[in-house]
């Protein structure tokens, strides 16, 4: 009698796990420092999540090195579902192409749980730059080639950038630097030239007058700032870069657990609030689940691997 009750425990354990998940602390890992749209993104989910669970959701900044730190930390961590990788367009698609040797697979290494949000890359230049429109700067790295510099907050931006001289004929020297805060801060102290960032990380400052935007790379001018022209409207046609987040977790946490914050984070993502919150940043939501995030993550991953050798990017 003891063995079959022992059984029937051990048979129901799973099941009543994944009821009772979550049921202590959840981690958010964040590749970026604050200030970024990958962090403005984990902070908003991580208070919306504790909300729908009643367990406290810790946010971890964990920047640097491409955002390798903070992939090797999620990596680490037990697979058990209560470490999060929020990750973006740089470490789940642009380093796989960007890098000869990555030491991690950014699709095979994570189970998707859903997209967060997309929003345009916006040129801020250095509110002291010989150059107040897309035009005057295209003219003046023309006059100055290989003498202007571009920071880039990650592998990602690195890439914009890299496209934006492919597009308009140019030729400027990437700086890079650990997230779109300190390239953005560069930007304003005259350090560098000009950087892409999220608009979340920009408009304030230009409205400041801190840096100029000169335009962002969308197909649509952005509500959040009007009076920002589009790359087209700007002189560059075709010329068009978003950035997105996304949230992952380890791929060997078990399907329950996992299934279960994606659940969360789709149920999050489809609120009327996350619209609003969004809108107010000049960004927009992305819903979807796993499915659709893995089918989008590989897209992705090809289009950048285009733009790689289309801009003939040395790998790193």
């Amino acid at each position: 009698m003891l063995g079959l009750a022992l059984v029937g425990l051990a048979g129901q354990t799973p099941q009543a796990l994944a009821q009772a998940f979550p049921n202590r602390p959840i981690k958010f890992i964040v590749p970026f420092g604050p200030g970024s749209g990958t962090d403005t993104s984990a902070r908003y989910f991580a208070r919306q999540l504790q909300e729908l669970t009643g367990q406290p959701v810790v946010v971890e900044n964990k920047p640097g090195a491409n955002g390798f730190i903070a992939v090797k930390s999620v990596l680490s961590m037990p697979p058990d579902g209560y470490t999060v990788f929020i990750g973006s367009n740089s470490t789940l698609a642009v380093n796989a192409a960007l890098f000869k040797a990555l030491p991690y697979d950014p699709v095979k290494d994570f189970s998707p749980l859903t997209m967060m949000m997309r929003s345009p890359a916006m040129l801020a230049a250095s509110p002291k730059a010989p150059y107040s429109t897309l035009q005057e700067l295209i003219r003046y790295a023309r006059q100055n080639a290989g003498k202007v510099n571009f920071g880039a907050g990650s592998a990602g931006y690195q890439l914009m950038g890299e496209l934006f001289n492919d597009t308009a004929g140019i030729k400027t020297v990437h700086v890079p630097f650990k997230g779109a805060g300190e390239a953005i801060t560069a930007v304003a102290s005259d350090t560098v030239g000009y950087t892409f960032a999220e608009v979340t990380a920009v408009q304030e400052l230009a409205k400041s007058g801190k840096v100029k935007a000169l335009a962002v790379a969308a197909d649509q001018r952005v509500g959040t700032s009007p009076d920002v022209p589009t790359a087209a409207e700007a002189g560059l046609p075709g010329f068009e870069a978003y950035t997105w987040v996304g949230a992952v977790v380890n791929v060997k946490t078990p399907a329950a657990e996992t299934a279960k914050l994606a659940e969360l984070f789709t149920t999050i993502s489809k609120m009327q609030e996350t619209r609003e919150f969004y809108e107010r940043l000049g960004a927009t939501p992305m819903t979807g689940g796993p499915m659709q995030m893995h089918e989008f993550q590989k897209k992705e991953i090809a289009l950048w691997q285009r733009i790689v050798q289309k801009a003939h990017v040395p790998q790193q």
